[in-house]
Parts: C-alpha cells; sequence; structure tokens
C-alpha cells in the first residue's frame, strides 16, 4: 500500500489521476498504514468504486497514458492475464491492453508460486510490464522513504514521467522536479 499511496502523493497536482480502490485494498490502506481511505482518495483526481462499470476509465473510448496497478496482488494479476474483468481494476487493465497503452503491475507478494509466475508471463505476453516492489539498495537508503522514492522513480520511469525522486546511477542528486500537467495516469 505504501508504493501507491507515495505514487499518489508524487502525482498529486502534477498529472490528472484516476484511482480505483478494492475492497480488499480498503482494507489493507486500513490495517498497514497511519493514513485512512478518505486521506488517500484525496490524493487522486477523480476516484471510483470497484464496481463502477460506468467510469470512464472502464471505455476505450476514454483516453489516458497509462495505468499501474500497485500494489498487485496475484489475483489481481490472475484477472490481468487471463482477460477477467469482474471489477473496475480489471475492466481497466483490459481497456489498457487492448488499446495498446502502458500497463504496469507492481506485484507485492512473495514467494511465487508457477501459477503466479506463468500469470506475469501471460501478462507480460499481452503488453504489461511487471514490476515487483524491489528497492534498490545502490543509493544506501537511510529511510523507509528512501525506499518507497526508489520504486516509486521506477514506476515514474516506465510510465515516462520525469522525476528525481532517487540519485541517479553516476549522476549528482539534483532538487525535485515534477511536470505540471499532460500525463493522465490511471491507477
Amino acid at each position: 500500500m505504501q508504493y501507491g499511496i507515495r505514487l499518489l502523493e508524487v502525482l498529486n497536482g502534477n498529472v490528472e489521476t484516476h484511482l480505483i480502490i478494492s475492497k480488499q485494498g480498503r482494507e489493507l490502506i486500513e490495517y498497514e498504514t497511519n493514513v485512512t481511505v478518505s486521506d488517500v482518495t484525496k490524493e487522486a483526481t477523480f476516484h471510483y468504486d470497484e464496481d463502477d462499470f460506468m467510469a470512464p476509465v472502464a471505455s476505450g473510448s476514454f483516453r489516458f497514458d497509462a495505468m499501474v496497478i500497485v500494489p498487485c496482488t496475484m489475483k489481481t494479476l490472475s484477472a490481468v492475464a487471463n482477460g477477467y474483468a469482474d471489477t473496475l481494476i480489471g475492466r481497466a487493465a483490459e481497456v489498457t491492453l487492448k488499446e495498446g497503452r502502458k500497463l504496469i503491475l507492481v506485484t507485492r507478494e512473495m514467494p511465487l508460486s508457477l501459477v503466479d509466475l506463468e500469470n506475469m508471463v501471460k501478462a507480460k505476453r499481452a503488453g504489461a510490464v511487471i514490476m515487483p516492489a524491489s528497492p534498490g539498495f545502490y543509493n544506501k537508503p537511510k529511510t523507509i522513504d528512501d525506499l518507497l522514492n526508489n520504486v516509486v522513480s521506477r514506476i515514474l520511469d516506465q510510465v515516462g514521467i520525469d522525476n528525481e525522486l532517487i540519485q541517479r546511477w553516476g549522476e549528482p542528486k539534483k532538487k525535485s522536479t515534477m511536470p505540471s500537467s499532460g500525463h493522465k495516469i490511471v491507477r
């Protein structure tokens, strides 16, 4: 949950975001973090119930640049890999793939079963980017925020949003800058 919340914090006010939180995700926010679901939804430009199939992101004619599922459970991965769109998350992922847009799945579970690995391969073949939430340690992180920023920076890189949340290999650390507009990201 922390990765998704941090991603929303970074994007807030910089790009248009459309947030869908599953029922289990709502429970995990309350269990794993010190914030409320209401606090998280306030970070997004728009937010939808997972059963709201009338939401704009359920249609291929609604234009957006990318979708990030973070965290992506193995249940959601299975839905994406097998085209099972029983929730708005699954439907929006299906739309993202069929329209040839960027879909990033930031997986959260370990160890992985053979079924999980096969679903990752199926999702990758369908066009998804598989990004296990594995922070790097080359920047010698000192805080949990450093670890969160490492993964979030890599997600933003995949989406094509310039960021300086981390010190890049071989580059001096610079002040963080985010674009002012131009991208719509579905999460």
